[in-house]
């Protein structure tokens, strides 16, 4: 398992160190080594998908290519210092996906091994998000840098040995191992967040006996705190949610989750707000341009003793696609039997808004407003 994750690993490594600023392979393949490349198992060939869009992003986002490679040990002088350029952090989430972190923790390698799912997201999302994510710089959405995608058939590729497709994201929780700083301790937990009120078969079906607990534990969490947020940054964060959530909703997107981080003091002393930094990402975090605190960076609580970090992960599963279709009848013949309502897979994409729009409401504690976010009011 190991060296088949390694390999993987170094598959996409290359696919993304391999390419010029135009967004081409700097090294072209023989005809020998294309043959060859039909019987490799976990060596996949990676191209990136739209290098011209995502090299656009990035520099709205005021990352710089070197420091991007760098994070991909484009410097192998300070790369050959770490054990593994990208760390395998295991099989996370239900849908079997596959995650690495670069090696200084700035970002996230993702699987998206389902066809349905890198399909949608290559066909139908790139385009509105690309847009979105300009017009919207303090958007909730996660940050994807780039989109690889197998370029060559493959014993690996064509039996499901080695995923054929991943995302490269920012990590939201890029910082939390550096330990101590400066002689204070911080507590970073972390929460990924769907609506608990939807038909999960997993845990409602016979009281969840008949399913294991790591099964179980790769459901959505649930969050029994609160964020305690001024008026102004609960005003904030909503609208910049609806906003967020609109565009997911006309996309027809749906089972997306809040990804949630807490960061608090060990101590009785105050959390200090973190120093912005002009690099992105920085030596230290939070990694963000120059600007104030956002949700990326780290928003302090009403009381200044804990930040918050938030995005919107895992948008790819569109309810139009054939098997969401095919998850929708099966759901419905089976409340025939056993009425318990739709699953988050297989909610309507406006109605799944309103159940994640007021999860998130919910959540907030404002400070000097008891009663904010009691309000019914539909989504905008």
């Amino acid at each position: 398992m190991a060296d088949r994750q390694l390999i993987i690993a170094r598959s996409i490594i290359y696919a993304i160190l391999g390419t010029d600023e135009n967004g081409k392979p700097t090294t072209k393949s023989t005809i020998f080594g294309r043959f060859l490349g039909r019987f490799w198992v976990y060596w996949l060939t990676f191209q990136l998908v739209r290098t011209d869009l995502f090299r656009a992003l990035r520099g709205l986002w005021a990352i710089k290519d070197k420091d991007y490679k760098a994070s991909f040990g484009s410097d192998w002088k300070v790369a050959s210092k770490k054990k593994d350029i990208l760390q395998t952090l295991g099989d996370m989430g239900y849908s079997g996906s596959t995650f690495y972190r670069t090696y200084d923790g700035a970002y996230l390698v993702k699987s998206v091994p389902r066809y349905f799912e890198h399909t949608f997201f290559k066909n139908e999302m790139i385009i509105p998000y690309a847009d979105h994510m300009r017009a919207n710089p303090e958007s909730l959405l996660v940050r994807i840098t780039d989109f690889l995608e197998c370029s060559q058939r493959s014993f690996g590729s064509l039996f499901g040995m080695a995923p054929s497709h991943h995302i490269v994201m920012e990590n939201v929780l890029y910082g939390a191992d550096e330990g101590d700083k400066d002689g204070k301790k911080s507590k970073w937990e972390s929460w990924d967040l769907k609506p608990t009120s939807y038909f999960y078969p997993e845990r409602d079906v016979a009281g969840g006996v008949l399913t294991s607990e790591a099964t179980k534990s790769r459901l959505a969490d649930e969050f029994d705190d609160k964020i305690k947020l001024t008026l102004d940054q609960a005003e904030d964060f909503k609208a910049q949610l609806q906003k967020d959530t609109k565009l997911l909703a006309d996309c027809n997107a749906v089972d997306y989750s809040l990804f949630l981080v807490r960061v608090s003091s060990t101590t009785s002393e105050d959390v200090e707000q973190p120093q912005l930094n002009e690099s992105l990402p920085p030596d230290e975090p939070p990694f963000a341009p120059p600007g104030p605190p956002t949700w990326r960076t780290g928003i302090t609580s009403y009381d200044g003793k804990e930040i918050y970090r938030a995005a919107v992960l895992d948008f790819f599963w569109a309810k139009h696609t054939l098997h969401a279709k095919a998850m929708t009848g099966l759901i419905k013949t089976y409340n025939l039997i056993d009425s318990q309502g739709p699953m988050s897979l297989t909610a309507v994409s406006t109605e799944y808004r309103e159940r994640f729009l007021k999860m998130c409401m919910e959540m907030i504690d404002v400070d000097g407003s008891p009663d904010w976010g009691k309000s019914t009011d539909r989504p905008s």
